[in-house]
């Protein structure tokens, strides 16, 4: 709440304003008028409640097109996904890029979200997902708190108010034995040399695409045969394990001297683009709502009906806890049942 002073000298009387809400830093300022000082007060205090206001005037100064720019250019380059992440950041510089970071406010970035949400996507003609809709939330969120923690461009991220799109029950889709060897076939006949490998990599690893395409070969160690994420989504390090033909892709791939990536693209520092010949082998495959991601439910599904456990599953997939790896628990009581089975056949008999 807002407390005003009233203070007499020789220069004259001053009313100074204080305004004070839970959770925020004080604001102050003197004025000769007690009406502007009770206009600048309710001011103030309504901003900070809508999340408009600022303590410094760094915060008025600097556009988020601005921090956008510093953001790719400072924190970008460490981050897994760039390609996706760095569309996503050009998509908020065209949208509020304009605005002083003062105003951009959550109402104004929820009018966006919601416009996104309603609105096909331009690349596929359909409505975005809610986890789409979370990687656009993310991109801004990562920039808006730099511009809390590292730049103290701002006290508090607007995004605080800006609620995340609300995720469907996990979803499932895993390739049949007939649509992998299809996909398969269509990956090794396609245009692109590296498709193949890159899928190979993600069926028996089940790395993320984004951990695939950032990996490089100092994180590969053929003797022990694993790849060494050091960089992943929950910020630990993991080993996936190279087995049957991920290690026999990596054995032929012939390594470029002009860069470390293991799928570079004609840009040594970038690694390629597979969405195109990735999409046109599903096509060719007549393989329908198959997403690079399902390739990961598609290992740990496999991983469930060889008799893995969920701790299991969860390790090789870099989860946490196990409510991510739930969703398999039905493939692992199939395997468990069949096990019953032949234990009932083999001792249980007549």
């Amino acid at each position: 709440m807002a407390n005003i002073e009233k203070r007499t000298s020789e220069q004259g009387t001053t009313f100074r304003v204080k305004v004070r809400l839970k959770g925020h830093p004080a604001q102050s300022a003197s004025f000769e008028r007690l009406t502007d000082a009770r206009r600048w007060a309710q001011q103030t205090e309504a901003a900070i409640r809508e999340g408009r206001h600022f303590a410094g005037t760094a915060a008025k100064r600097t556009t988020l097109a601005d921090a956008i720019d510093r953001f790719k250019r400072e924190k970008l380059p460490s981050l897994n996904g760039q390609a996706d992440r760095l569309r996503y950041l050009n998509f908020w510089t065209d949208s509020l890029g304009a605005y002083a970071l003062a105003d951009v406010t959550p109402k104004r970035i929820n009018e966006v979200m919601q416009a996104l949400a309603t609105e096909p996507s331009a690349r596929t003609h359909a409505p975005r997902s809610a986890a789409t809709l979370g990687q656009y939330r993310q991109a801004l969120s990562g920039v808006l708190g730099a511009c809390v923690k590292g730049w103290e461009l701002i006290d508090v991220s607007p995004m605080h108010r800006v609620s995340k799109p609300k995720l469907p029950g996990g979803r499932v889709r895993y390739l049949s034995d007939p649509e992998r060897d299809k996909l398969l076939t269509e990956c090794k006949a396609s245009s692109s040399a590296d498709l193949y490998a890159a899928v190979i990599l993600a069926l028996t690893t089940g790395a993320r695409q984004a951990e695939i395409m950032g990996a490089t070969w100092a994180q590969v160690d053929l003797g022990r045969r694993v790849l060494i994420l050091e960089k992943t989504k929950n910020g630990e390090r993991r080993a996936l394990p190279l087995a049957g033909p991920a290690l026999v892709v990596l054995q032929l791939r012939i390594r470029r001297i002009d860069t470390d990536l293991i799928f570079p693209a004609k840009n040594p520092k970038q690694p390629i683009d597979l969405r195109k010949p990735w999409e046109t082998a599903l096509k060719r495959a007549g393989i329908e709502d198959f997403h690079w991601h399902d390739l990961r439910h598609t290992c740990a599904s496999y991983l469930a009906m060889s008799g893995a456990s969920l701790a299991e599953i969860a390790e090789i997939l870099g989860h946490k806890t196990l409510a991510m790896v739930k969703r398999y628990s039905h493939l692992s009581h199939d395997h468990v049942a069949s096990v019953a089975e032949r234990m009932a056949a083999k001792y249980f008999q007549g």
